[in-house]
């Protein structure tokens, strides 16, 4: 039996990983989804000063948590999208508690940078645009999450599913996408996967060989690749082929 830490992207709360974790549960694994400060039922606990730090430290209590209750020494650690800053630091701050960090259509940024540097000039400007318009200075508002407006990302997902995304989602505050993050060098030598679903394979091996500043950090000896061809939000759109990859990861 593995013991997963399943830590959502933005807007969402663990309730995202309900369907994968039953999944899990059913093959005989425990699951402890996350709710980060500031989100879904945590939602009074937002504030300007909720940063990637603040996130980093729930998921490194997560860890202790999912240890304690599930009488294990290491957890399979899976961030989703935005959750790759935290699932990363948390990772650099307890190795000896993390099997392998799964990074679900994300992975790692490199020491120094904030995770809205993955974004073009034009859209980091407009995203602190809608920050200052729509979310009071400090908060991401939630997406529309239209299927029309975004047919590749959202595909797959089941209406029920992507009304409850609209309805349950929480703004996002910006300090998580804007915090650099330092990480130890050498960091920690933690077993890495990366389970792509919106960009090939193909396409992030090539890109991490032509030393792109995000992705080069994301191929080499210590890291597994899954591919699960479908929208950015494989909980919602594949959860029983999600989950099948995640514990086959674990064995």
């Amino acid at each position: 039996m593995a013991m997963f830490v399943l830590v959502p992207g933005h807007w969402l709360g663990g309730w995202a990983w309900e369907e994968v974790a039953a999944h899990l549960a059913a093959a005989g694994h425990g699951a402890h989804a996350v709710t980060l400060t500031g989100m879904a039922e945590r939602a009074g606990e937002a504030s300007p000063d909720v940063d990637a730090d603040t996130h980093i430290a729930d998921v490194v209590a997560a860890i202790e948590d999912a240890v304690s209750a599930g009488g294990v020494d290491r957890v399979v650690l899976v961030g989703h999208s935005g959750a790759n800053m935290a699932v990363t630091g948390a990772a650099d701050r307890v190795p000896g508690r993390v099997a392998r960090v799964v990074y679900v259509d994300s992975g790692p940024m490199p020491s120094g940078m904030a995770a809205i540097e993955f974004r073009s000039p034009e859209e980091r400007a407009e995203l602190l645009e809608q920050v200052e318009r729509d979310g009071g200075g400090w908060l991401i508002p939630v997406p529309p999450f239209d299927p029309a407006a975004d047919p590749e990302m959202l595909a797959g997902i089941p209406g029920r599913r992507l009304a409850e995304m609209r309805e349950r989602g929480t703004p996002q505050p910006v300090g998580t996408v804007t915090q650099p993050v330092k990480r130890p060098d050498p960091a920690p030598d933690v077993p890495r996967a990366l389970v792509c679903s919106t960009i090939p394979l193909a396409a992030v091996l090539e890109m991490a060989e032509a030393s792109h500043p995000v992705f080069k950090g994301m191929a080499g000896p210590d890291w597994t690749y899954r591919e699960l061809p479908t929208g950015h939000w494989p909980m919602f759109s594949r959860p029983a082929d999600l989950a099948a990859i995640l514990a086959g990861l674990a064995g």
